[in-house]
């Protein structure tokens, strides 16, 4: 994988806690509700950036852990935003990207304003060579396709 500029940084003199079950908005938006974890994180925040410049204004939410789950962050931020993308390098069956969206739609599937979109790797085993690997995990392209869906701006 190539290293994204923004996972490297110093590490935090002194104590640093990252609590456990709290999602944090590493961005605020209006227009769609980008939700990840990990990796991921950091390319959403490219896409976010750079679709800035064309005045979209794409919410990223950072849910750090997934047991327990934010779910209270992630109805928040759609409520808000009423579009949902989630973000997962897992499997996209039976993995968190379907809990998150369950998550909106168990408190009130009216928040959405169009379908939530699922970045995740599709149902086939990972491939061994580097750019078939490349070509199922989700990364910035697949996520800025995603927004680019969910606002209907193909």
């Amino acid at each position: 994988m190539a290293r994204n500029p923004r996972a490297v940084d110093e590490v935090p003199v002194g104590e640093h806690v990252v609590p456990i079950g709290v999602a944090n908005v590493v961005r605020s938006g209006t227009d769609v509700s980008v939700v990840t974890i990990s990796r991921s994180v950091h390319d959403a925040l490219d896409v976010a950036d750079r679709l800035a410049g064309e005045g979209i204004q794409a919410e990223v939410l950072d849910l750090r852990t997934l047991v327990p789950l934010d779910r209270e962050a992630i109805v928040s931020s759609v409520a808000k935003t009423g579009r949902l993308v989630v973000v997962d390098e897992d499997y996209q069956s039976f993995g968190m990207s379907g809990e998150v969206v369950a998550s909106v739609a168990d408190v009130d599937p009216s928040l959405l304003r169009a379908p939530a979109i699922r970045v995740a790797v599709p149902d086939v085993p990972i491939p061994y060579a580097r750019s078939l690997e490349h070509a199922v995990l989700p990364g910035a392209d697949r996520i800025e396709q995603a927004i680019r869906r969910v606002l209907d701006l193909r």
